[in-house]
């Protein structure tokens, strides 16, 4: 089992106890500053710094205590953002109503990306309203032809 891995297992039942989602677990560096980034939310999307300063503390201790990392490091627990990656078929069903970004595989009807309110998520297929040049319109994409799809803040 490999670090992350582990360090999922080990803060998922401290999340679970505030009724609080992991979203994801990652190292990455700033200069020369090793970070272990823990981004979580809440069933709703939702998030907010004082949650997140609380789960660092309560992480924080736990990750001491079962010292499974050696190096020094910075912790990070924040909020995946307001415009996460939609991962998982649930994390679509769940994303439904809201407004989101694709990119396709394959251009679809000469779209190559669109942005638009997501109203369903069926059988494997989205279903997405959007606007071209101030008409409405509707898209089919097959989840097969997307590279990403995130949320989107509307402009």
């Amino acid at each position: 089992m490999d670090q992350l891995t582990k360090i999922k297992e080990l803060v998922t039942p401290i999340l679970q106890e505030e009724d609080i989602l992991l979203y994801d677990v990652k190292w990455h560096t700033e200069g020369k500053n090793r970070i272990l980034q823990i981004s979580i939310m809440r069933k709703d999307g939702s998030m907010d710094i004082d949650t997140c300063a609380e789960m660092s503390e309560k992480i924080s201790v736990k990750l001491d205590e079962e010292d499974l990392i050696a190096s020094e490091y910075f912790l990070e627990v924040c909020s995946p953002g307001a415009e996460r990656e939609l991962r998982s078929d649930e994390e679509i069903q769940h994303a439904v109503g809201e407004y989101v970004y694709v990119k396709l595989k394959n251009p679809k009807n000469g779209l190559d990306e669109v942005k638009g309110d997501l109203t369903a998520y069926e059988n494997g297929i989205v279903y997405i309203n959007y606007m071209a040049k101030a008409v409405k319109k509707k898209a089919e994409i097959e989840k097969e032809n997307i590279s990403l799809i995130r949320l989107s803040v509307r402009i």
